[in-house]
């Protein structure tokens, strides 16, 4: 086993702490937040030039839509380090005539400090961009209604899309398309611009288990080191080859189980993780042409991938974490393992971030029970994923049945009544590890309650409410994505209030599905 609190002297010079991100004035290499403007006196052949918008007014939400974008979006602006009354935001437009409006806090304004002109749809600003760069003048241009307005004898009849401020999410209320889609654009541009570097800690410990060592070792270590999966290293290649996980656990005690062997401890003992990795192979029939086993390669992220690439690894893969590995030669050898990257992790870098400013995410003010998000009893409320629960009855062999087959972390455990009694995870077959409790048991006949007896001390109050944590179905995104930002929480069993029967299940996994859609 590798176990060593991991050196960051050398990388953590390069680390880039979180200080905000803006968007640069002046760079040339601008983010482009929202392009398609093809609806300009400009040349559809020409090429985009970036545009810094400001509005200098002050506000809480600020949003930018014009002729450059067919009047169709909102688009967020950001307000400036240091100038809070400052909102800015970059476009690339095409050359040509330009119409635009600022929507501060539910109100179309426009800035009397820049050249405006009155219209058929009330008082914009417009702007005149010539193809060559620094060639800005203000010119009226051609009319261009927005999609979002109404109008009738000549007088605009604004349509407002509902932005939230800083109210309490109430049932009902809903954003745009075009706001919803901003919001996920803020987050995608904030995660593409951030590195794995900001998810290493200052110093901690990494866990990692030698590919030749006994599976009942390696089961034991987990338990003890309470973790759910390591990295597996195999010292003749000197590299990072796979994870050892939970499921792996599971996978063996079911096989053992199937065969009618029972939980002996010679079992364990006798097989190898580098044995069952290659046993597993078989099993899913991952041949090679000359019907060898072979694994799949090794799901890692490097310390310099931005975090919305690692979130997408880890749900393209359906894992609950990859590990990050530094190595400094080309040919991948004397690889260095630094931290298990998770959607927690990178869920806090997105809360810490927007805390100050979850104004400019729409999307974040609105109750979980009105967005396409987690898995639900009735299945008509979103995305028509069905939750199936566990009674504490169940002998613990269905119950891994479960986990398989429906492919998910976790299963709420419930009462006659449908109230949350407890939650059965994967990584809860570790606790079998404790006094070899496996020995004693027999999957088919052990209960889910006993098994979740196996792993609790009588003072583990504490762990049982980390272990069952619940929101309700009218809690703000926002709320449910701060509570899962909590280190050791990877889903929120939503309840009714009082009675506490369950009424669905959000996870880390379903925050970034939605997100990054």
């Amino acid at each position: 086993m590798v176990s060593a609190a991991s050196d960051f002297s050398l990388l953590r010079l390069f680390t880039l702490p979180i200080l905000g991100f803006q968007y640069p004035p002046d760079s040339e290499s601008l983010l482009v937040m929202e392009s398609g403007a093809r609806e300009s006196s400009g040349s559809s052949g020409s090429v985009l030039i970036p545009m810094r918008f400001v509005w200098p007014c002050g506000g809480r939400n600020v949003f930018i839509s014009g002729s450059f974008n067919r009047w169709s979006r909102l688009l967020p602006m950001s307000p400036v380090e240091g100038c809070p009354t400052v909102f800015q935001t970059i476009c690339s437009i095409l050359p040509g005539s330009h119409q635009y409006k600022f929507f501060v806090d539910g109100e179309w304004r426009h800035d009397e400090h820049q050249p405006y002109m009155t219209s058929e749809v009330g008082i914009v600003n417009t702007i005149f961009l010539s193809p060559e760069r620094n060639s800005i003048s203000a010119v009226p241009g051609p009319i261009l209604l927005p999609l979002f307005m109404e109008v009738d004898n000549n007088e605009a009849a604004v349509q407002l899309p509902k932005v939230l401020g800083g109210a309490s999410p109430r049932a009902g209320e809903t954003v745009s398309e075009a706001e919803l889609m901003a919001s996920r654009v803020r987050i995608s541009a904030f995660l593409s611009a951030h590195t794995v570097y900001e998810l290493l800690p200052e110093s901690a410990k990494v866990v990692a288990l030698d590919i030749n060592l006994p599976v009942k070792q390696a089961f034991h270590i987990l338990y003890e080191q309470g973790i759910s999966t390591a990295p597996l290293w195999d010292i003749s290649r000197g590299q990072f080859v796979g994870v050892l996980s939970a499921m792996d656990f599971i996978l063996i005690f079911k096989e053992l189980a199937s065969q009618g062997s029972n939980l002996r401890e010679e079992e364990l003992e006798t097989h190898t993780i580098s044995a069952w990795k290659e046993g597993k192979a078989y099993l899913k029939r991952q041949l090679d042409e000359q019907g060898r086993a072979f694994s799949r390669p090794l799901v890692h992220v490097g310390p310099d991938d931005n975090l919305k690439d690692v979130a997408l690894k880890i749900l393209h893969n359906n894992v609950a974490s990859v590990p990050v590995v530094y190595s400094s030669s080309k040919d991948d050898l004397f690889q260095q393992l630094l931290h298990m990257a998770s959607l927690s992790g990178i869920l806090k870098c997105i809360c810490r971030y927007f805390s100050n400013c979850s104004g400019s995410l729409p999307v974040l003010r609105l109750p979980i029970c009105s967005i396409p998000i987690g898995t639900w009893v009735n299945v008509g409320e979103s995305n028509q994923r069905p939750l199936t629960m566990l009674k504490p009855n169940v002998t613990l062999s269905s119950a891994l049945d479960l986990l398989i087959q429906a492919q998910v972390s976790s299963v709420p455990v419930v009462d006659e009544k449908d109230s949350l009694l407890d939650v059965y995870s994967r990584s809860d077959i570790t606790t079998l590890a404790k006094d070899k409790a496996y020995t004693r048991i027999s999957l088919n006949e052990l209960t889910v309650h006993q098994a979740l007896q196996l792993g609790q001390d009588p003072y583990t109050s504490v762990e049982q409410s980390q272990r069952c944590q619940m929101c309700l179905k009218s809690d703000s995104l926002h709320q449910v994505m701060e509570r899962l930002a909590n280190p050791g929480v990877r889903r929120l069993i939503v309840v009714q209030a009082g009675s506490k029967r369950v009424e669905g299940i959000i996870s880390l996994s379903d925050i970034f599905r939605f997100l990054l859609s």
